[in-house]
């Protein structure tokens, strides 16, 4: 088996016009943007309603799960589904599903029915999760791969606040707020309907999707999705719990939900320069090219993740230096994930490069989802000891593997440095 970030071979893939890709990225960014803000807008509306019409807490986060349960659901199949629709028709449906189950929102109250529209609108925003990304990964020309894939992470990142932000200015009590979800999904849609057509993917008829393909891509990339791991257990999995944190070391409640912001400050902040620095760094031969460049890249934010991890029993005496290594993991977690995408849309195309990305996106989030659960638990069992040795253990790990793989490039070259 070959290494996981060895350089891509010369696959003889067309790639569309540059005004074609313009215009493609230029309406993928705007569909997916508005999409993504109505559907951070729509989770706490209804959370909030339920909760309002006497839902138990245990039902409405059974509820909130139902979302999350049909991204994982659709993530391994997203190459399939585009491998059968076509990139374009699959940008659409993920695009009209949303609509449709808000739709069952306005018409009626029924939880079954609410339920049934929530998994589904979870299940569309994953395939657009991990088809939008992978179609800017691989339109992107070469020398702007790395700003504008750091540009559309930062977009995102941006929804998870003005989608809640919307919500807190309108009401969510407002009989308004439900009907400007809506419209912003009816943008969304009409972004998506605005994409030009698609050159065929190569490889469409003899890729690998489903879950043969989501093996394939793990034995293909093992490295690279230990590094969405990582990414995902440091800049969204600890986010979730960082308030715990700051109470565990005896902050009060307002500045323990301020290490939420510090978090996220860090991870918009941090991106888009990860990506820049991808593109520069890529021209200077020292590095042996683009993918040596995203190696050493990769390998100082993992290093970083690591020093700032190290710093915590140092945390516990001075509470102050807790927002400075909060922001330092939303920072460094949230390039990881994007140097990560970068570095597989400049080595695959088309409906491969789907699967892969569905598997990145599922590296991250199972980082995100254990981070919270074993988090807490240490906190709770073993807050000076259990918590920093459950975080060592994510970071150390990342951090050798990538300063492994860097020395291994350098030995390839002929470099002893």
């Amino acid at each position: 088996m070959s290494g996981p970030l060895q350089p891509p071979p010369h696959t003889g893939h067309t790639t569309p016009a540059p005004a074609l890709a313009r215009r493609g990225l230029w309406a993928i960014f705007g569909a997916t943007f508005f999409e993504l803000v109505g559907y951070f807008m729509l989770m706490p509306l209804l959370l909030l309603r339920l909760k309002g019409d006497g839902v138990s807490t245990s039902l409405a986060g059974l509820f909130a799960a139902v979302g999350w349960v049909g991204v994982f659901l659709i993530t391994p199949f997203a190459s399939a589904v585009t491998q059968r629709l076509g990139r374009r028709p699959t940008l659409w449906l993920s695009a009209a599903v949303p609509v449709v189950s808000t739709t069952g929102f306005l018409l009626t109250d029924a939880l079954p029915v609410w339920f049934a529209c929530e998994f589904i609108a979870g299940a569309a925003s994953g395939l657009r999760w991990v088809l939008a990304e992978a179609v800017v990964a691989e339109f992107a020309p070469p020398q702007q791969r790395g700003r504008l894939v750091g540009l559309f992470e930062t977009m995102v990142g941006t929804t998870f606040v003005v989608g809640p932000a919307l919500l807190a200015l309108v009401g969510p009590t407002s009989p308004a707020a439900l009907w400007l979800v809506m419209g912003f999904l009816v943008l969304g849609l009409l972004g998506s309907l605005g994409i030009p057509r698609l050159p065929a993917a190569a490889d469409a008829h003899e890729a690998r999707v489903g879950l043969h393909g989501v093996w394939h891509a793990l034995r293909a990339h093992p490295l690279i999705m230990t590094v969405g791991f990582v990414g995902g257990f440091f800049e969204s999995g600890l986010t979730s719990i960082l308030p715990l944190y700051g109470l565990a070391l005896g902050m009060g409640a307002t500045a323990a939900a301020l290490l939420v912001s510090a978090s996220g400050l860090g991870s918009a902040l941090m991106m888009l320069p990860a990506g820049l620095a991808a593109d520069r760094l890529a021209q200077q031969p020292r590095f042996g090219g683009a993918h040596g460049a995203r190696v050493v890249i990769l390998h100082a934010c993992a290093l970083v993740t690591l020093a700032a991890t190290v710093l915590i029993p140092f945390v516990a005496g001075a509470p102050w230096l807790a927002a400075a290594v909060a922001f330092v993991w939303g920072g460094a977690g949230g390039s990881l994930y994007t140097l990560a995408m970068i570095d597989i849309g400049s080595r695959e195309q088309g409906i491969t490069l789907v699967n892969s990305t569905a598997v990145l996106v599922l590296s991250y989030t199972l980082g995100g989802t254990l981070a919270p659960a074993l988090g807490a638990a240490m906190l709770d069992w073993a807050p000076v000891v259990g918590f920093p040795t459950l975080l060592l253990a994510v970071a150390g790990p990342g951090w050798w593997l990538l300063r492994h793989e860097q020395r291994a490039l350098r030995a390839a070259r002929g470099d002893g440095r």
